[in-house]
């Protein structure tokens, strides 16, 4: 019992340093998951887009900027309809917001380019 509360001691002041000292740094661990890493590795290519999903976003009249800003930044990707092992560009669906999406977006992230293929407005 002793060595457990020695063992606390130490354990749980020292934890809280470490977590004031990463949150002062803005470290998170929510990168890690996959949906963090698809998106964040798609907005590190260019963009391209389709001849389809540029009359959609006419017609929504919807600009790049919210697409990279809002759409795909805060998306969800459906990994369920996407085709995240095709090669050598996986294709994936994202919907936004991730509550009740308004929004559908496929596109296809190759080695240095993302081709946005149609944009749906589900509402």
């Amino acid at each position: 019992m002793k060595k457990l509360k020695f063992y606390a001691i130490g354990f749980v002041p020292g934890l809280l340093i470490v977590f004031f000292i990463l949150n002062k740094k803005g470290a998170s661990c929510s990168g890690y998951l996959p949906n963090s890493r698809v998106i964040a590795e798609s907005l590190s290519k260019e963009f391209k887009y389709s001849d389809e999903a540029k009359s959609a976003m006419a017609a929504y009249k919807i600009d790049e900027k919210f697409i990279k800003d809002s759409i795909i930044t805060n998306g969800k990707v459906d990994f369920d309809r996407s085709h995240a092992q095709k090669k050598p560009c996986p294709s994936y669906l994202l919907t936004y917001p991730e509550k009740n999406p308004s929004y559908e977006i496929t596109y296809e992230k190759c080695e240095e380019t993302v081709m946005v293929n149609s944009l749906k407005k589900l509402k």
